[in-house]
């Protein structure tokens, strides 16, 4: 069982510079079927209706995009991006009913994970430095 923090070391509040960041990654095999990268990708093609455009608000090229579309793709039961070849009404992505239905999912997994973990992350926060010591050296 761990030991408790003397009252001696235990602080009033938690410093103003602490904060609590969760990543939620889902894997299949070795490959990360959805993450935060992968479902910022995911919003910005609802946003932008193009695979290129959520790369480039993203400061990413669109070969990196639609890699990681295609390891999406590849590890759901169904796409969750269909994408249309472009011409002379242009090309285009969108996500599909999965995308969408994944998307919401994740999303909700991120909110009940944060609230799960909040009043933990307050009991660390009070044992947290001001701020953190320098290296030595």
């Amino acid at each position: 069982m761990p030991r408790s923090v003397t009252t001696k070391t235990k602080k009033k509040s938690a410093p103003d510079t602490a904060r609590l960041r969760l990543q939620l990654r889902v894997l299949l095999a070795e490959e990360i079927a959805l993450g935060p990268g992968k479902v910022e990708l995911l919003q910005a093609i609802q946003t932008t209706g193009s695979i290129s455009a959520a790369g480039r608000a993203m400061d990413m090229s669109y070969r990196r995009a639609w890699l990681l579309v295609d390891a999406m793709n590849r590890c759901f039961v169904e796409p969750l991006v269909d994408t249309a070849k472009g011409g002379s009404q242009g090309g285009g992505a969108r996500l599909t009913l999965l995308g969408e239905q994944v998307l919401g999912i994740y999303r909700q997994m991120q909110d009940e994970a944060r609230a799960v973990a909040e009043p933990h992350f307050l009991k660390l926060a009070m044992l947290l430095r001001d701020e953190p010591l320098p290296p030595p050296g």
